[in-house]
């Protein structure tokens, strides 16, 4: 029987350097909006051209079939422009097919002249993810196009449309594993898919709730118990000969959140199949690290838990130890992430001695409120740090915004009956990064909640409805800063 369930990692389409056009094969076009607004659109085949970022017409005769705008010429638009035309593309090859029409699986564009390096990456960036799709159903997947012919003179165009086909394959394998229904994705499943898919040059080591309780992960074991699926905690290492700086990524693998005996509300709840999403960033960063050959060594963790109601869930209340011994009294079972990050976070330092430490998580409401759906927080206890991950977001369309660690808060953490509160009095993003900065040892270490943009409801820029892969391209654009 065929499985339901789209591929991990997913299939993209090929992107195909050529150096001329070739006859037969459906053309798109890129244009430019015009200077200002006295010079009068640009009018094709009676159609008209308006030349907006995104904005793809389709064109009779014998021309180009479509005709895509790519604004004022920015980066960014390039890529919104190709995801829009990867779209657009896809939906004339459902009609095509649909009417008994002859199926085209190729199509190909001509960059222009004044594209930079940057302008490819994003124009990829948005072509190999503009048409992404995530959908079980028992019926045929719709068919779309299987190849974009790019056609340019520049030499450095190979390497360039290979070096953003990797970033685009971490987004998408993040978007996979956080798409991924939870009655499939258990702790277990995660750790084994993740096992898979990580390539030949990551080592990676499973450990059981056996070890996790030998070891001391009081955190991952509490939020875990509650479930009849036990937790996990995922190593994934990726170490090159002569590599000097030692990165340790660790990611929150709440595999679902029903918020635990502090339930969360029904409305919404289902969307908490994506809560692992920053651990699914970490592990697609690790594996694209590998595969671009970057010269710094990176360790991720993922310690993966189900946060469920049962007789055996943890309670606020209690007291938790973690791992390295440190106690945390528990005010609500909703606030699992950091449980989980916090034994993750002081193992990682404890046994590998890493130069940095980047944490990602689906972590508090108060970042979507503070922030919005498309920009992820940072906190960072090193400016330096802070300005490497902001700057590699920037350059891979991921946009970040830094967050204040306000001392003035940071007494509410110390704890009245354990060493510190899991929820204390105050602003919750801060709290909660001030939370985590007690297990890190004072190195210099940056939290990014994504609660806001890891997932979407609908389409923009390169984005599609579902879990949106925010973090793995930066996580891999930071690491190759660092090296």
């Amino acid at each position: 029987m065929r499985n339901p369930l789209p591929p991990v990692p997913a299939t993209l389409l090929d992107i195909e350097v050529a150096g001329e056009l070739r006859r037969g094969v459906p053309t798109a076009r890129l244009v430019a909006a015009p200077d200002n607004d006295d010079v009068e659109p640009l009018e094709i085949e009676g159609v008209r051209i308006t030349g907006k970022a995104g904005d793809v017409q389709t064109v009779p005769g014998d021309g180009p079939r479509w005709v895509a705008g790519l604004g004022g010429g920015e980066p960014k638009e390039y890529r919104k422009t190709g995801a829009a035309l990867a779209r657009a593309v896809n939906a004339a090859l459902a009609e095509d097919v649909e009417h008994g029409g002859k199926a085209f699986r190729a199509v190909q564009l001509a960059l222009p002249e004044e594209a930079s390096g940057e302008h490819v990456t994003e124009l990829v960036l948005g072509l190999l993810l503009g048409g992404y799709r995530y959908k079980v159903s028992g019926d045929d997947p719709k068919p779309s196009v299987r190849t974009v012919r790019l056609v340019g003179e520049d030499s450095a165009l190979p390497e360039l449309v290979a070096r953003a086909s990797v970033l685009a394959a971490a987004t998408a394998l993040t978007r996979d594993l956080a798409n991924t229904p939870s009655n499939v994705k258990t702790p277990a499943w995660l750790a084994d898919t993740a096992a898979r898919v990580a390539g030949p040059r990551v080592e990676v080591t499973v450990r059981d709730e056996k070890w996790l309780a030998a070891e001391g992960f009081g955190g991952v074991l509490a939020v875990g118990g509650g479930s009849a699926r036990p937790p996990r905690l995922i190593e994934l290492a990726y170490k090159p000969s002569g590599a000097a700086p030692h990165l340790l990524l660790v990611g929150k693998g709440i595999t679902f959140d029903t918020g635990g005996l502090s339930i969360k509300p029904a409305d919404g709840m289902h969307l908490m199949r994506t809560d692992m999403a920053g651990g699914a960033a970490v592990i697609a960063a690790i594996r694209a690290v590998a595969a671009l050959d970057l010269p710094v060594r990176v360790t991720a963790l993922v310690p993966c838990a189900e946060n469920h109601v049962s007789g055996s869930s943890y309670r606020p209340g209690d007291i938790v130890r973690h791992y390295g011994g440190k106690t945390t009294e528990v005010g609500n079972t909703d606030a699992e992430g950091r449980m989980v990050l916090a034994d993750a976070l002081a193992y990682g330092i404890r046994r590998f001695t890493p130069d940095y430490v980047v944490d990602a998580a689906t972590l508090t409401g108060a970042m979507k409120v503070s922030l919005g759906l498309r920009t992820g927080g940072l906190f960072a206890s090193d400016d330096s740090l802070a300005a490497a991950v902001v700057s590699a977001g920037s350059r891979v369309g991921e946009a970040w915004w830094r967050m204040p660690l306000v001392e003035d808060y940071a007494e509410n953490v110390r704890g009245e009956f354990g060493d510190v509160r899991q929820t204390p009095g105050g602003p919750g993003g801060i709290t909660a990064a001030l939370f985590l900065r007690e297990f890190t040892s004072g190195l210099p270490w940056a939290h990014l909640d994504i609660a806001g943009p890891a997932r979407s409801e609908k389409n923009y820029d390169e984005v599609v409805p579902g879990a949106t892969g925010f973090a793995a391209r930066t996580l891999v654009e930071l690491a190759a800063s660092l090296g």
